[in-house]
């Protein structure tokens, strides 16, 4: 009982320490997307001069150039954070830009001491920051409750480590998506990589190692197979290849197809009731964009912590009502 108690005491520490730093390269991403995109249409339009653009890349062009006040704008604040040099990369307030102190860092604290503001500007500096703290320490810990249940309190450190760096991670992309409907492969690649090593060693540390491949590879082929043929039938319009690379992840840290269709379900599902109220009131429209990895992501989280549950539960209902049919 001490250790399990040990357990959540890290898992709160490390969440909030995780969650900070998961926050920070939200920004640390979205300042280098900037600079990458702003750089992509210098080349396009140099390109453009000497006629050697494809239909693609004028469109991609167009998209840029409709977008450029707005991304400019939002380079110059993010400026300080596109520094590539470790001794210059420092985290900064992104109104002032004045360089943080070790105690305008801590985790929530600091946050809290300075009611939300800016210790030097006095900006409001929102509720983006805590809430990533908040909700990587809430995934720490309920992820925990279930690793506990699976593997008691003290086994398998490493893979543990695997895993919580994979909720960093999935933080991210969620946050990511969800502000700008971009999945950066910045983190969908190394996902999918130490999703391969924790997919693989359920697989390898099954009863029946066939079995649990074919199980494995049909959630892949669900969560990853079934967007990208989305993908490409509606040539990016209903799903973007970034759903196709994170269902991939999901597929293999699931490793069971079972699971996989519960979360593509759930995924859908809850999708479906967040966006039906505003299409009911026309709030929402068919072209308005939705972005489907925190929807994944939170399909995936279920599926992981209570599929098992579920599927007892659905046993369970199956028996009864084909009981109830027979006693009629």
């Amino acid at each position: 009982m001490e250790s399990i108690n040990i357990g959540y005491v890290a898992m709160v520490l490390l969440g909030l320490t995780f969650g900070s730093y998961a926050g920070a390269t939200v920004w640390r991403l979205r300042a280098r997307q900037l600079t990458d995109e702003a750089r992509e249409q210098q080349e396009l339009r140099a390109a453009q001069k000497t006629g050697k653009l494809t239909a693609d890349e004028k469109a991609y062009l167009t998209e840029l150039e409709a977008t450029h006040a707005s991304r400019a704008k939002e380079l110059e604040r993010l400026q300080p954070l596109t520094q590539t040099s470790l001794k210059d990369d420092r985290s900064r307030c992104l109104g002032c830009h004045h360089e943080l102190k070790w105690y305008d860092l801590l985790p929530l604290v600091s946050w809290l001491s300075t009611k939300g503001r800016c210790r030097y500007c006095r900006r409001p500096i929102g509720w983006f920051e805590p809430m990533m703290e908040i909700g990587t320490t809430a995934a720490f810990v309920g992820f925990y409750t279930w690793w506990v249940g699976q593997y008691g309190p003290t086994g398998l450190w490493p893979l543990l480590g695997l895993w919580l760096a994979v909720i960093v991670m999935l933080v991210i992309l969620f946050a990511y998506d969800q502000k700008w409907f971009i999945l950066p492969d910045r983190v969908v690649f190394p996902l999918i990589g130490v999703a391969a090593i924790i997919g693989g060693y359920t697989v390898l540390t099954a009863s029946s190692v066939l079995t649990a491949a074919v199980s494995a590879l049909g959630g892949v082929a669900l969560l990853g197979g079934l967007y990208y043929v989305l993908w490409r039938v509606s040539a990016g319009r209903w799903v973007g290849f970034g759903d196709v690379k994170l269902g991939v992840a999901l597929g293999l840290l699931l490793a069971n197809w079972q699971l996989a269709f519960l979360a593509l379900f759930l995924a859908n599902l809850i999708g479906t009731l967040l966006v039906l109220p505003g299409l009911v009131m026309k709030k929402v429209t068919r072209e308005t964009q939705v972005p489907f990895g925190p929807l994944l992501i939170v399909g995936f989280g279920l599926s992981l912590l209570f599929g098992a549950q579920f599927f007892l539960w659905f046993e369970a209902a199956s028996v009864w009502l084909t009981s109830s049919t027979l006693m009629l």
